[in-house]
């Protein structure tokens, strides 16, 4: 019997899972800031401490001022964050 057979087969587990979150609009609705960054999600308890990058998703409502800095987002939560009267720093223009 050939040695690949032998061995035992085994799945696979990536090695970036976790890495990245997502952000629900409403998860930034309860925030007492109004400046947005990764550390300020990890204080808040909303992302885990090794999370290397969020992206914030059009789910739920925004109604106040929100200014998101090397946090990443959707299309359709950018354009809610603009029309609350808040905005999105480009992620490459922080770093």
């Amino acid at each position: 019997m050939p040695l690949q057979r032998r061995l035992p087969k085994r799945g696979f587990v990536s090695m970036t899972a976790g890495q990245s979150v997502e952000v629900r609009l409403s998860d930034l609705e309860k925030l007492p800031v109004e400046d947005v960054d990764l550390l300020t999600l990890m204080q808040a308890g909303i992302v885990p401490a090794g999370s290397l990058s969020a992206k914030v998703i059009l789910s739920g409502k925004l109604t106040r001022k929100v200014n998101l800095k090397g946090v990443g987002s959707t299309k359709g939560a950018r354009s809610a964050i603009e029309a609350a009267g808040g905005s999105v720093a480009d992620i490459a223009a922080v770093a």
